[in-house]
């Protein structure tokens, strides 16, 4: 990560826009998350003397790029963590599947179960202790080569790689993806973008929503008409 991208600060949050690879916390690899850029940030902007609040309310996996949004208060943090929590924060993704799905779109609702020893996700059944209800709402945008499909979808939970594992779920694996089983041609990164995000001001009450494209310069975006389906106009805040 070269540069901090900011789309949008005040005295109570911070968009931000989250490069692929890049952590959302610190991890064991000991690269630098986005948690520890963002803080950094603030603390020099503001020449904040210690240690400046950042408070984290979502995270996107690892590989997966796209917006992000943290607190700078703590009343800030307890406020959208609770938005998430009651599912009134909307999370809309681009991914592009290997294969397309037999149905052009489609609530999915699974249970899946994680396991920490290989950080790995799976489907089961309700029953199993531990497993949590997964819904996502998919629609197909766009094909190519009768092999790959542009698809958007929204996140109606928000469960650690539930979009990649519930996608593989329907033989529609994300391209790029060699944890969860993805097939054809190579990507060089995970084909998942976190490009919208709405969510309601913590202290104005208004509702604001931030739209980023991905890189469509870059394949697999380019293969498809990427700025058909993402309207980006003036913010609304």
């Amino acid at each position: 990560m070269e540069e901090l991208i900011v789309l949008y600060e005040d005295n109570h949050i911070i968009v931000v826009l989250k490069p692929q690879n890049v952590p959302s916390v610190p991890d064991g690899s000991g690269d630098v998350s986005m948690y520890d850029a963002v803080k950094k940030y603030i603390k020099e902007k503001y020449d904040k003397p210690g240690d400046a609040f950042i408070g984290l309310v979502h995270r996107l996996d690892r590989p997966t790029g796209g917006i992000m949004v943290f607190a700078r208060t703590s009343k800030a943090a307890s406020r959208l963590s609770e938005q998430i929590r009651s599912g009134d924060v909307r999370k809309r993704y681009l991914a592009v599947t290997c294969g397309i799905p037999r149905e052009r779109q489609a609530r999915l609702t699974n249970y899946l179960v994680k396991d920490e020893s290989t950080n790995t996700v799976r489907i089961a059944a309700a029953a199993i202790e531990g497993s949590k209800e997964a819904v996502l709402d998919y629609k197909v945008l766009e094909t190519y080569d009768n092999k790959y499909a542009l698809v958007s979808v929204e996140l109606l939970t928000g469960r650690g790689h539930q979009i990649r594992v519930q996608m593989k779920g329907i033989n529609a694996p994300l391209l790029g993806d060699g944890k969860y089983g993805s097939v054809g041609a190579r990507s060089r990164n995970l084909a998942l973008w976190a490009y919208e995000l709405c969510l309601t001001h913590p202290t104005t009450k208004k509702t604001m929503a931030f739209k980023v494209f991905p890189p469509t310069d870059e394949m697999p975006w380019k293969a498809f008409s990427v700025e058909k389906y993402i309207n980006v106009s003036k913010p609304n805040f």
